[in-house]
């Protein structure tokens, strides 16, 4: 008996794929555990392979394909000498006639009759909303350019528009669209495709497509800086007492090929210091904190396209050299793009070190749920007046931690960088 086959989610977050090879063709035979594609992920390309053995009857989606919705038919597979030439391919469901399915009878009944016609934001931009969620905000007086959808790909839907509070639409004879905004106004999305390509219309440029870590990127980015109510929190940082210990250490763990960098000593400093400092070892969930045990900190690497941001677990209890070993195996796995989903879903605390490029300091994006990043500057050497008044030159780092105030507040925040201070300036208190 013919089985479909369906485009597996292969991350937590995977909402859709690329089909990025096929690994089989129509009439091999395959078994269970057989790899059947390569399937590009928000964050990766990964191997799929087959649960059931067979033959392979016909592929469904062409390698190259992108956008493939989890759970949509990609191949058939059935028994030997079964004839699967005629097997139609399935026709792409619209959130919309899902919408309409799953609804009550009587929401069936309201979405049959013409729905009112699909709205546009002020700027022109269609708002996409399921007609039965129109509907409603018709009746109700709402304006669905105030509203926002938490349906596929922020499709307005029937709960967004029953849980928001009326209020009248907006009017367009008050403005015009051809008007232009008031002094100091702003936009509340940037400019359209069509509106950038015209602006640039007769100079030389070359257009890059995104990829699906490029756009998972951008869209979780924007989303952070945009809901998450962030502060700063800034501290310079000594090293020359670390400098000197990490040269020792590494010169005695030489023959054994053990050599320690300086951010190998900032994950440990910050594990330590969430140990030091429990009420930050926390997250955002929605309408409650998850405060952990363990500290689990990412570490953002930068990739072809994009970054990862892979998780070391139980930091706070592993050992420098163990600590630099995993470290290693995940930031180069991750460039090849070969880590699973767990080992980048997580943790309570990043960091984000743009020393090695030379930048003194900025400050970096919280990636939710996390409570804090740490954003690492490069060491230069700096004068700082000692404790006894003297002038010295010391090799100084600044950091910028970036928190989230839902979860932490300012002075819980300043003792976690304190804390984290503290751990890199003492650096043998790091292994007591």
């Amino acid at each position: 008996m013919a089985t479909e086959i369906l485009m597996p989610a292969l991350s937590p977050t995977m909402e859709e794929g690329t089909l990025a090879k096929w690994l089989v063709k129509e009439g091999d035979t395959v078994q269970s555990g057989d790899l059947l594609a390569e399937i590009e992920t928000d964050k990766a390309t990964m191997e799929f392979e087959a649960v059931d053995e067979g033959v392979v009857g016909k592929i469904l989606v062409a390698e190259g394909t992108e956008g493939v919705k989890v759970n949509t038919p990609i191949a058939i597979i059935g028994e030997e000498g079964e004839d699967m030439s005629a097997a139609p391919a399935p026709a792409a469901e619209t959130p919309t006639e899902k919408a309409v399915e799953e609804a009550p009878a009587e929401a069936k009944a309201a979405a049959a009759t013409p729905a009112p016609a699909a709205p546009a934001a002020a700027d022109g931009s269609r708002i996409f909303a399921t007609p039965l969620a129109r509907r409603i905000a018709a009746d109700k007086g709402l304006d669905l350019s105030q509203i926002k959808g938490s349906g596929p790909h922020g499709r307005i839907i029937k709960a967004d528009v029953e849980n928001a509070t009326a209020q009248p639409a907006a009017t367009t004879d008050a403005a015009p669209a051809s008007a232009p905004a008031a002094k100091g106004a702003t936009m509340a999305s940037g400019p359209t495709t069509e509106q950038v390509l015209k602006m640039y219309d007769g100079r030389a440029y070359e257009e890059v497509s995104l990829n699906g870590m490029r756009k998972t990127v951008a869209a979780r980015l924007t989303e952070a800086k945009q809901t998450v109510p962030h502060f700063y929190l800034r501290r310079d940082i000594e090293l020359d007492a670390l400098l000197k210990f990490r040269s020792q250490i590494n010169k005695t763990f030489e023959p054994r090929g053990v050599k320690l960098s300086v951010n190998d000593f900032i994950i440990k400093a910050c594990a330590l210091a969430l140990q030091q400092v429990p009420d930050a070892n926390a997250v955002w969930a929605g309408d409650r904190t998850l405060k952990f045990t363990a500290s689990d900190v990412a570490v953002a690497v930068a990739v072809e396209g994009g970054l990862f941001t892979p998780v070391l677990q139980d930091a706070d209890s592993k050992s420098l050299s163990a600590l630099s070993t995993q470290m290693k195996d995940l930031a180069g796995r991750a460039r090849d793009g070969k880590l699973a989903p767990h080992e980048y879903v997580g943790g309570s605390f990043a960091i984000s070190n743009l020393g090695m490029f030379g930048i003194d300091n900025f400050d970096a994006i919280i990636n939710p749920p996390h409570a804090a990043i740490l954003a690492v500057g490069a060491g230069t050497k700096k004068p700082v007046v000692g404790d006894d008044g003297e002038v010295k030159v010391a090799t100084v780092m600044s950091t910028t931690l970036s928190v989230d105030h839902r979860v932490i507040d300012g002075a819980l925040g300043a003792n976690l960088l304190n804390a984290i201070k503290a751990n890199l300036e003492d650096p043998m208190a790091m292994l007591a």
